[in-house]
């Protein structure tokens, strides 16, 4: 059979392009799926639900480590320890009885990725030490922009979140009476006088 010079252009132009088609599907297929799902944290408390969404694009190894936690189950049964009205609530880390869970590594601080100690904001608990954060985390109730970036010590103070929904409920904890506790480690101030326990938290699923 003869081919005429038109005819094997287009031959060679339909293999050209029919290859090109191929190797784009294929890296399409084969490229690192990036993270653009939403991810989102119900804590149920004793006072009602809370949902809070990560933002992981802005705080990568501050959410890791929090969904490792939720997804351990490690902050069922622990309560809300430290609550200061006009400021914030603080949990995540202590039981009723004012017993610390056993932590994994601290994390390094992010708190240079732009977002904000705003009402509704979460963020990590710390010691002076910039990168000590674990598991605790506070949530605040009110604009703390003195926890921002570089904050008072050239820090401040990891954002990684937001209420979504239920911030009535953080409202509701905020207002509870507080008292100081006494502890295996001593008294500790700002504990609510009733409990305030974290049910379970875990990742929500459409």
């Amino acid at each position: 059979m003869k081919f005429n010079r038109k005819t094997i252009i287009s031959i060679f132009l339909m293999f050209l392009f029919g290859g090109s088609i191929f190797l784009t599907a294929a890296d399409i297929l084969l490229r690192p799926r990036q993270q653009t799902e939403v991810e989102i944290i119900v804590m149920e408390t004793s006072l009602g639900p809370i949902e809070i969404e990560l933002n992981r694009a802005k705080a990568p190894i501050t959410v890791e480590n929090f969904v490792k936690y939720v997804e351990d189950g490690y902050y069922d049964g622990l309560c809300f320890h430290r609550i200061i009205r006009g400021f914030m609530i603080q949990g995540g880390g202590l039981d009723s009885t004012g017993e610390y869970r056993e932590t994994r590594d601290p994390i390094a601080i992010e708190s240079q990725n732009g977002l904000k100690n705003v009402r509704g904001a979460i963020a990590m608990a710390r010691s002076s030490d910039p990168n000590s954060a674990t598991s605790q985390f506070f949530i605040n109730t009110v604009n703390n922009d003195n926890l921002d970036y570089p904050s008072f010590d050239g820090y401040g103070y990891t954002v990684f979140g937001l209420v979504i929904s239920g911030m009535e409920v953080v409202d509701a904890i905020e207002a509870v009476a507080t008292d100081a506790r006494d502890t295996p480690y001593g008294a500790m101030s700002d504990w609510p006088i009733e409990d305030i326990i974290i049910i379970s938290a875990y990742m929500k699923t459409e």
